[in-house]
């Protein structure tokens, strides 16, 4: 459980553009505004980013394991060498992300949009990726494709 509540979130970003390190684990953060923040390494483990606007923010490193992004916005974002395990990242907007090397096992991304994102090293065992959309993506990741579509 996150120490800081919704209010003082809001009121560390009017004054931070980062907040690398920060521990957000668990909290709500649903429909938040965190477009081109800096949230590198921070924790997010089973945080609520449903709707939320992520576009351009460095995720890189952070621990979202298990959190529910289903809807947001993280085009463009930064989330190289990011757990994403477990997560529910169904109809986000993951277009242009860095997912280069990044934890999706598990994760959740029916009807995702990944176009043009980079997937090279991202492991997607057992992640679910029925209709997402992959024009233009650099796969060159760890498949198990008998079961990515079930």
């Amino acid at each position: 459980m996150s120490p800081f509540t919704r209010e003082q979130i809001l009121e560390l970003l009017q004054s931070n553009t980062s907040l690398a390190g920060i521990d957000l684990g668990g909290a709500n953060l649903e429909a938040i505004n965190l477009g081109g923040v800096n949230l590198n390494h921070a924790n997010l483990w089973g945080a609520r980013l449903t709707g939320s606007h992520l576009e351009g923010a460095d995720l890189s490193g952070a621990n979202l394991h298990f959190a529910n992004l289903s809807g947001a916005d993280l085009s463009d974002a930064k989330l190289s060498e990011a757990d994403l395990g477990g997560a529910d990242l169904h109809n986000a907007n993951l277009s242009r992300v860095d997912l280069n090397s990044t934890n999706l096992r598990r994760a959740n991304l029916t009807g995702a949009n990944l176009e043009g994102a980079d997937l090279d090293h991202a492991d997607l065992h057992y992640a679910n990726l029925r209709g997402a959309r992959l024009t233009e993506a650099r796969l060159g990741a760890h498949l198990d494709t008998e079961r990515n579509t079930e």
